[in-house]
């Protein structure tokens, strides 16, 4: 048997059948609700099935394990979507990884598997230990897996050699709690999801705007009269955003959607709930789709903001009042050439200022982005040049508009806002040791490509997850596999099987905990957790499912637990915990806009965390204006014969959760090892449909490449490929990252592709 260093980190080449059908104009409708109860009653079963659906983003209810996107006030009976569904019955699934089931399948048999079918084999039930050398996990004690991650901090020596890593689905209350027992420990290197996602967008709206969140609510698209989505796919990734988006529309807001790919959710909208009251149409949700090159939104900006200015549509007076840096703005914008702006987006200066008539009609914009635009070298520039046409316009602090970057992970925002980050503020520092008397670290710490380096640099002793798969969500994953088997000790705390916990550190811990539905018990009864939303809600959510085995712990008492046996203090951890009141009214004293945090909290509704910008049109910026940031265009030529590759995830996948193998809105189905490429890309080669190819990455110098890969001809602008995340992500550099946040650029992968087996630089 191989040994553990041969441990298969990427994932391997699919061999099964790739079935191609016509991509599909319409989101949801019968085939989500068909989908929906597909996957739960295979998963959960009839009555649990039920159970959960009938209580998910309800009010006594659990908060959706998926994505971030607010709940309505009045929720209806089934609020949720389709994969919202599939997210409840993924964690509710009946399979179980036992111990007896790891004693029979080894770390190096598992990991010759997809993600798909490792994430199939159902839900943790037992701490378990993998021994040096040992290529099978088997059954340990709470307390034994305690002792040994407190052992190995203590003989690291050094609590900056350990990391501590956090996924969005934690709750408000262990998040805190865990910065809390990190930064007792000594070290702020907590990295986060955050870093891989809306990091860019957190730095450009700081800096902008004085505030690194949105400045909408959910009520303010059914204000709104001109709604931009850019560099997003709500029908796949946020699907509940498509009810906003169509309530809108009937009430007059016009939509442009902004994407290298036309997406089915934007094209046109059949809501499930429709047929109840026998309504069979669908709807059109965007008015214009503005099929942008990758990497061309900045310049897409620019050219919206010339013909903005050249109408002279702006707010003058919130300009001269509440803003820096206009005149900067207008010279760099208008010198801007039409020759330029078409260059690199590959529209026409007709269809742009089409749209840039729709920005200057409205007197109430909002605009929505995602990974589309964060995941560039450039994403922090780009987000700034989006909140500069809403901000000389005035669309920010009234009505129906402002800016809405739409967070994954569930609770991805509350996590930061609980004290989740390893660049944290003085003020945030300074309130948080006065309420909880501990003494934080003002050393900055790593992130997540800062702390793939120091693994590899044998710099990392202890590296803890809470949730999530890092090392298929991290960039170059050979790379990230490399310096994890350097760590001494890696834990995981974890709800299912994933390929973290195959490719691992010298001792390697799985810690099973519950999940977002099932039943949390502690010394005073049954408690609720609190969550963030995209839109700076925060309200409850209560599991109500018996959890699946008596050996699961929440991630609190985890913590909590954890925190007590490492740390050498005077603060009753378990005390904490026993009633998770004690967490909030603890929170309520450190952290800003948490008062009275246990009163609030209960409220059905929650409640909304203060944001300047949007209450009342005041910045936290050193002169309490908001800034007009401009920039010049990044340089997008690349070499001939090569492409721009972007990942991109499909409508049965969750972030590294893979549900099923179809994508059925793109017409992609059993093989997710695909190049999706224009069809004049393709004949131009002399490729046909299912071609393999090999594709290899280039960033300064070095190469990375993947095999056997199948081409598919797509909608997509000529030089532009997209291939799914996680299986793309060995190609992605870890040192290509964004200026300033350094998110990795997994929208922007220069690339070549090859016949099978051919080197580069031979003639094909």
């Amino acid at each position: 048997m191989a040994n553990r260093e041969e441990v298969r980190a990427t994932t391997p080449v699919d061999r099964n059948h790739l079935s191609i059908s016509k991509p599909k104009q319409i989101a949801a409708g019968i085939p989500a609700v068909t989908s929906s109860l597909k996957h739960g009653l295979t998963r959960m079963g009839l009555t649990k099935t039920i159970k959960t659906l009938k209580t998910v983003n309800q009010t006594n209810g659990f908060d959706c394990p998926g994505c971030a996107w607010p709940d309505p006030e009045h929720a209806s009976l089934f609020e949720f979507c389709e994969n919202g569904a599939k997210a409840v019955a993924d964690e509710g699934t009946k399979k179980r990884v036992t111990p007896s089931f790891m004693s029979q399948h080894s770390v190096q048999e598992m990991a010759e598997n997809s993600d798909y079918w490792i994430n199939s084999q159902g839900r943790i039930t037992h701490p378990m230990i993998l021994h040096p050398g040992s290529n099978n996990y088997e059954k340990i004690s709470w307390e034994s897996a305690f002792e040994l991650i407190a052992k190995n901090i203590s003989n690291s020596g050094d609590p900056n050699r350990s990391v501590f890593y956090t996924s969005g689905r934690t709750s408000n209350e262990a998040a805190f709690l865990y910065q809390l027992f990190v930064r007792s420990l000594g070290t702020n290197n907590m990295p986060d999801c955050s870093n891989m996602c809306h990091e860019s967008s957190g730095r450009g709206l700081g800096e902008s705007i004085g505030i690194g969140k949105g400045t909408v609510t959910l009520d303010d698209f059914n204000k709104s009269k001109l709604i931009i989505v850019v560099g997003q796919n709500p029908g796949t990734n946020h699907p509940r955003m498509l009810t906003a988006l169509r309530d809108a529309k009937r009430k007059g807001a016009k939509i442009i959607h902004i994407n290298p790919l036309p997406e089915a959710g934007l094209i046109r909208f059949k809501h499930p709930q429709d047929y109840m009251t026998l309504s069979f149409g669908s709807e059109q949700l965007a008015d214009m789709h503005l099929q942008v090159k990758i990497g061309g939104d900045a310049a897409l900006f620019h050219g919206l903001m010339k013909v903005v200015l050249e109408l002279d549509s702006l707010d003058h007076n919130f300009i001269s009042d509440s803003t820096n840096g206009f005149e900067e703005l207008k010279r760099n914008v208008t010198s801007t050439s039409w020759e330029r702006i078409e260059k690199d987006t590959g529209l026409t200066r007709f269809q742009i200022e089409q749209a840039g008539k729709m920005c200057a009609d409205s007197n109430a914009t909002i605009a929505c982005w995602a990974m589309g635009l964060t995941q560039h070298k450039n994403g922090v520039a780009v987000i700034q040049e989006v909140a500069n046409l809403l901000l000389i316009g005035g669309h920010i602090g009234k009505p129906g508009a402002g800016l809405c970057p739409v967070r994954g992970h569930s609770n991805v925002q509350g996590d930061r806002t609980v004290g989740i980050w390893e660049r944290p503020s003085e003020q945030f520092l300074e309130r948080m040791d006065k309420a909880t008397g501990i003494n934080s670290p003002r050393k900055h710490g790593v992130d997540v490509v800062e702390s793939i380096i120091r693994m590899n640099s044998g710099e990392v002793d202890v590296f803890v997850c809470m949730g999530g798969n890092f090392i298929s969500a991290t960039p170059d994953t050979e790379i990230t596999a490399s310096g994890i088997r350097k760590v001494k000790l890696t834990v995981q705390i974890s709800t299912k099987l994933n390929r973290s916990h195959l490719v691992t550190g010298e001792t390697a811990l799985i810690l099973p905990c519950l999940g977002r539905t099932e039943i949390d018990k502690q010394d005073s009864g049954e408690q609720f957790v609190s969550v963030e939303n995209s839109m700076g809600i925060v309200h409850s959510s209560i599991g109500g499912i018996k959890p699946i085995s008596e050996h699961l712990r929440s991630e609190a008492w985890i913590v909590a637990k954890l925190a007590s046996i490492v740390l050498d203090d005077n603060r009753d951890w378990m005390d904490l915990v026993s009633n998770y009141d004690n967490i909030r009214d603890l929170m309520s004293n450190a952290l800003e806009g948490f008062d009275d945090y246990n009163e609030r909290v209960r409220n059905p509704n929650g409640f909304a965390l203060p944001n300047l910008p949007r209450d009342s049109r005041q910045f936290n910026t050193s002169d309490g204006r908001a800034k007009l940031i401009t920039h010049q265009l990044p340089e997008l030529t690349i070499s001939d014969g090569n492409y721009v590759m972007m990942t991109i995830r499909s409508h049965d996948q969750y972030n590294t959760t893979i549900y099923d193998l179809h994508d059925r809105y793109r017409g992609i189905h059993g093989n997710r090892r695909v190049v999706l490429m224009n069809a004049n890309d393709m004949i131009e080669r002399g490729w046909k449909t299912r071609h393999f190819v090999d594709i290899v990455s280039h960033y300064e110098g070095e190469t990375r490449r993947a095999n056997s890969w199948q081409v598919v001809p797509y909608d997509i602008p000529s030089g532009n490929i997209a291939t799914y995340f996680p299986e793309a992500n060995v190609l992605v550099p870890l040192n290509s990252t964004a200026d300033k946040s350094n998110t990795p650029t997994s929208k922007w992968i220069i690339c070549s592709l090859l016949e099978p087996g051919q080197s580069l630089g031979e003639e094909e």
